[in-house]
């Protein structure tokens, strides 16, 4: 990796890095795109624009500034290889291009492989092939430790929470791939390891988890935060699954993507490496009885809700242990609950067009 322009306090502007994000046109890519403009490193956005909002965000990011965009698909094998023999200067790709919801998965199986399983393999075939070794960052997901049946669950007022894992579950949590999406996903998770140990091509895992912020085009079945604040600020329906008390560790986007950017200033150090990155212990929230109040205050009114039977698979309780990656890079989440959830408020509210 050339010498680059990772020191955000660093103004010397003739040192650049080059980014390439795969799915940079989504929710989080798109904001790791903006953040790479701002530091004026290079920047390659790759995205078939598929998804909801790609179209509106990639507009967004042209107001930012310069950057290349590459519209294609991490299915066709074909196309990575041409893309890392045209952009084999990139000194950090982000693999954030997936099929991302556990539902969709159930119901087209096939699909989900082939965007989640094997398209992270065309990717890193692509940049094996091209003979290059930027730092792979991949974008994984907790749901490979699977439904945890067997840790003890204790109910504590308005949430769930661990009897035996107060600081959440470990980076050495036994891998349990669940659904579709799990098993797509997990798939990846590993391949990208052993791509690091048998080719030296280093790669990071960050099994993220649930990640929230502006320009996320929420969904019920995927994004519930977003969708519960699109929701409340449209007047939409509003269905809670279960009992409203399953708890979760959640994280402000711009976070993740400061520890993206850590990351990309050790890329020896992390190589082969895999980091639980979410809100930890610290910063989380049940998904109604607590999030609910929250999200009332900021709309000044109550918030009608249907309820609906427990989702198959639904975890009571979901928490990040991320103290191996405060030790090694040093990053902590820095957005409480609050103010996050406030900075995604405001930018629906002043957006509402864009969910007509």
């Amino acid at each position: 990796m050339r010498a680059a322009n990772l020191n955000p306090w660093d103004t010397d502007a003739s040192i650049m890095a080059k980014y390439l994000v795969t799915g940079g046109a989504g929710f989080i890519g798109c904001n790791a795109a903006r953040r790479v403009l701002e530091r004026g490193d290079g920047l390659v956005v790759v995205d078939n624009l598929s998804r909801k909002g790609t179209a509106q965000n990639l507009a967004w990011l042209r107001t930012l500034g310069d950057f290349d965009f590459v519209e294609t698909d991490v299915r066709d094998a074909a196309a990575m290889e041409r893309l890392f023999l045209d952009h084999g200067d990139a000194d950090v790709v982000l693999h954030l291009a997936g099929q991302v919801a556990v539902t969709t998965s159930v119901q087209n199986p096939r699909e989900d492989f082939e965007i989640n399983a094997l398209g992270s393999l065309n990717l890193l075939e692509g940049v094996r092939k091209a003979g290059v070794k930027p730092l792979l960052i991949y974008a994984s997901t907790n749901k490979v430790y699977g439904g945890m049946e067997e840790i003890a669950i204790e109910e504590r007022g308005t949430g769930y929470a661990y009897r035996d894992y107060p600081l959440g579950i470990p980076e050495t949590a036994p891998l349990d791939f669940h659904s579709p999406y799990g098993c797509s996903k997990g798939a990846a998770d590993q391949y990208f390891r052993d791509y690091a140990r048998i080719y030296g091509i280093p790669t990071m895992v960050c099994r993220q988890s649930c990640i929230y912020g502006p320009r996320q085009f929420g969904v019920e079945d995927q994004g519930w935060v977003a969708w519960f604040v699109i929701a409340a600020v449209l007047g939409k329906p509003v269905t809670i699954y279960g009992n409203g008390k399953q708890v979760r560790d959640v994280l402000y986007v711009d976070d993740l993507i400061d520890a993206y950017f850590l990351a990309a200033e050790r890329p020896d150090f992390v190589s082969g490496k895999v980091y639980n990155v979410g809100g930890g212990p610290a910063f989380t929230m049940s998904i109604w009885a607590e999030f609910g109040p929250l999200l009332e205050r900021m709309l000044g009114r109550a918030i009608p809700v249907s309820q609906g039977d427990w989702r198959p698979g639904d975890q009571p309780v979901y928490i990040s242990d991320i103290r191996k990656i405060e030790a090694d890079l040093g990053w902590r989440p820095k957005h409480s609950v609050e103010d996050g959830t406030r900075k995604l408020f405001d930018w629906v509210q002043a957006n509402r067009g864009l969910f007509a």
